[in-house]
């Protein structure tokens, strides 16, 4: 299974959106510097490491712009540790403005 769809899966699990896009964002880093491993090396942009989630859901309601994001971290712990170096988070709840 890939890293998106395993993100889509426990969002959708955890959070039961109304609206949800992940984004693979990894080939936007093409050539930006990562440091693995105690060494440097420039990033080719290829795999699934660098993400974008806009997901709408009323779980957010209420919640602080903070607490969403720590939510979202939350349920996705296991890829953050695995692989995904950047995650970008863009969360609502139902009839806030978006900016997508």
């Amino acid at each position: 299974m890939s890293i998106k769809t395993a993100i889509e899966n426990k969002l959708t699990e955890a959070f039961s959106p109304e609206r949800l896009d992940v984004v693979n964002e990894s080939h936007l880093h093409a050539g930006h510097h990562h440091t693995e491993r105690g060494h440097e090396e420039i990033f080719d942009g290829t795999g699934e490491t660098h993400f974008r989630v806009r997901i709408v859901a009323a779980a957010f309601s209420g919640l602080s712009r903070i607490e969403r994001h720590r939510a979202v971290n939350q349920v996705l712990s296991e890829e953050l540790k695995r692989g995904v170096h950047a995650l970008a988070i863009e969360p609502a709840a139902p009839g806030e403005k978006t900016r997508w």
